[in-house]
């Protein structure tokens, strides 16, 4: 296995339209994955429209010109595969894993709600998809110990009007407020053949993939006025920690601290990744052995530190832990901090280091394991960075980090602005 790279081909084009397409041939198993993104995610949505960019995940299954509500569902699963969509801040992306056989009806799916969807789209589905999306805050955030925990940490971190300050799930508010045209015009403005890419990893070869992807993308007219998305890249340093502590109804004391560092696919945010490996990722990491098994005041399953791979803003670095039987969340949040200002004094060693990297090259090969894997991440690249080859720098990148970076990420990173997010069991009578 090679130690870094991307060992496959890379082939792109680009249609009249505008359409960008992306084409990684594999013939090692008759099978093949499409990916469409979007450059449309939360960041995007303008204010009083917090919420649209997930809620069209939704309907983008619920019918189009030619195709039946759900139908795109059976339609794919009938054919041998398998399908789904996600929503972050900075884009949307629908994608299926299907048999080579099946590659043109993936693709005519896809076209056809791009450009079909608003003729389709009623009152009715738009009015069911809203309760949907209202039951899903209700299951992921709001009825789950811990879990609107995402939902507070961001606007402690990004300031108001900055375009990471809300959620993907946004403002029930908002979604009830919008009328039909008002999410009519949103699609219609984002959700164009120039305002996205589409990635076929697999056993196809591009010649094919580029004239199927002509033949029913090619027809689907541009949008001329897409608005760009807010500038997040500067956010303006206040000095100071910020402080929320939550009475609720969880089982034990936990502590979130946030900074924020660099925007993921810079050199920079490489060093957070490796940081954030070393801090929190598994038992050999410092949380673990300092607060899990020296200490015994986390819970062994439930510490841990990671970044947010946000490409348009300072991406969160995010260090949490749960408390054992008996430990207040002041004296988890004392030791959680301590091990996280420690990465600032006390150096990183080579056996960590080395450990890290290995960690994060097994994870990067695990994804480039599997062609769906593939096509998200040349997606990624082709959408985020404008060349879908730059995927082959990432784990060079990481690899090169040296513990003196470590050192000066953490001096400058985790030394300001930081948030403190405790939960704490409600009390009971």
């Amino acid at each position: 296995m090679p130690d870094s790279g991307y060992p496959w081909p890379i082939e792109t084009s680009r249609l009249d339209n505008g359409l960008r397409v992306v084409v990684s041939e594999d013939r090692t198993a008759p099978a093949v994955a499409v990916n469409l993104w979007y450059d449309v995610g939360s960041r995007h949505e303008p204010a009083g429209q917090t919420g649209f960019a997930h809620l069209f995940e939704h309907l983008m299954f619920e019918g189009s010109v030619n195709v039946a509500k759900t139908e795109h569902m059976k339609l794919i699963q009938g054919s041998g595969g398998s399908l789904n969509a996600t929503t972050n801040p900075d884009r949307t992306n629908y994608f299926e894993t299907v048999p080579a056989e099946h590659l043109e009806l993936a693709l005519w799916l896809e076209a056809d709600r791009m450009g079909g969807l608003v003729p389709a789209l009623t009152q009715e589905t738009l009015d069911n998809q809203r309760e949907v999306v209202k039951n899903e805050r209700r299951q992921r955030y709001e009825n789950v110990p811990y879990g609107d925990a995402w939902l507070r940490l961001l606007p402690l971190l990004y300031p108001p009007g900055h375009p990471y300050h809300h959620a993907t799930i946004g403002s029930m508010a908002d979604l009830n407020a919008a009328d039909l045209a008002t999410f009519q015009a949103f699609h219609q403005t984002y959700y164009a053949p120039n305002n996205s890419v589409l990635t076929v990893v697999g056993d196809a070869t591009a010649s094919d993939v580029f004239a199927l992807a002509d033949k029913y993308f090619g027809a689907l007219p541009p949008r001329d006025d897409i608005p760009p998305a807010p500038d997040g890249r500067s956010v303006p340093a206040t000095g100071q920690t910020a402080v929320e502590s939550v009475s609720a109804d969880v089982p034990a004391p936990r502590v979130y601290i946030a900074h924020r560092s660099y925007p993921f696919g810079s050199a920079e945010y490489n060093v957070i990744t490796v940081l954030a490996t070393v801090l929190g990722s598994g038992r050999g990491s410092r949380l673990y052995q300092r607060l899990a098994d020296g200490e015994r005041i986390a819970q062994p399953d439930l510490v841990g530190a990671y970044g947010v791979d946000l490409a348009h803003a300072p991406a969160p670095l995010i260090a949490t832990a749960t408390a054992r039987p008996g430990v207040s969340g002041e004296r988890l949040a004392e030791g959680l901090a301590e091990v996280v200002d420690e990465l600032a004094t006390v150096p990183v060693t080579a056996a960590e280091l080395d450990r890290a990297k290995a960690l994060l090259s097994t994870g990067w090969w695990r994804q480039l394991s599997t062609v769906d894997g593939r096509a998200d991440l040349l997606g990624r690249y082709a959408t985020q960075f404008g060349d879908p080859a730059r995927v082959a720098d990432q784990l060079p990148g990481l690899l090169a980090v040296t513990a003196e970076q470590i050192a000066e990420a953490a001096a400058e990173v985790l030394t300001t602005d930081r948030v403190i997010l405790t939960y704490l069991p409600e009390e009971t009578s």
